[in-house]
């Protein structure tokens, strides 16, 4: 079950930033996930808020996973959404968008005091 160590992931990289940037609450983590990726958002989501739930840093804290269609790139000038034959020239094409699993944005809590 990949999707555990991508949760995992995600939690670790937005604690990291989070504490760098001295939170007292993170309130919602931003996820770009491509089309490629291989990878259940809803499975992703559920094990986040299954992982952050003894740490007190992210008590309610959301992920927001955003879908990103894949995008590709042909040696003939082919750009467009046909990810596995060119439509023009029948070549396999250059994936450029679509296989990311990728932080975007962390929404964090900071008391001024």
């Amino acid at each position: 079950m990949h999707e555990y160590s991508i949760a995992y992931d995600i939690y670790a990289t937005a604690r990291r930033a989070a504490l760098e940037n001295r939170a007292d609450h993170v309130t919602r983590v931003h996820v770009d996930v491509g089309e490629l990726a291989m990878v259940n958002p809803e499975q992703v989501r559920f094990l986040f808020e299954v992982i952050i739930e003894e740490d007190p840093l992210f008590q309610g804290a959301k992920l927001a996973c955003r879908h990103i269609e894949a995008r590709v790139q042909c040696p003939c000038g082919y750009e467009g959404a046909e990810k596995y034959v060119c439509p023009r020239c029948g070549r396999l094409p250059d994936i450029v968008a679509g296989r990311e699993i990728m932080v975007t944005n962390i929404e964090i809590e900071v008391n001024e005091s």
